[in-house]
């Protein structure tokens, strides 16, 4: 399914899932380089995004405390304004001198790079 939303946009404040927590970002820190949040958008298809920062949330509920990775679309597990279809897999690390994810779908790629690939 094709949105007319890019990603990165928030959705429409009622669009968003009533039931989701409240979390906040209560503190971050640059993430070093080749840290990736993977997310899949159906079962034979990832994207994977620069972490920007990892960032400490709070849940407004109960208080508790968990380290997220921020991507550069501004997404991390648990956001109720992610993507609508991307799922969090999991952080990928690609040590300096070693290739970025075949899937890596960065804001700043032109149209054509922003293609998805197959799941590994």
């Amino acid at each position: 399914m094709i949105s007319g939303r890019q990603p990165g946009q928030r959705q429409p404040e009622d669009s968003r899932r009533e039931d989701a927590t409240v979390r906040k970002i209560v503190e971050i820190e640059p993430a070093p380089a080749g840290w990736y949040a993977r997310w899949g958008l159906r079962p034979e298809q990832t994207r994977t995004s620069p972490v920007t920062v990892w960032a400490i949330v709070e849940d407004d509920t109960t208080g508790v405390r968990e380290v997220v990775g921020v991507d550069a679309f501004g997404q991390w597990p648990g956001r109720a304004e992610n993507e609508p279809d991307w799922e969090f897999v999991r952080y990928v690390f690609q040590p300096a001198g070693t290739p970025q994810p075949d899937d890596l779908f960065n804001p700043v790629h032109t149209a054509a790079e922003r293609v998805p690939h197959m799941q590994r």
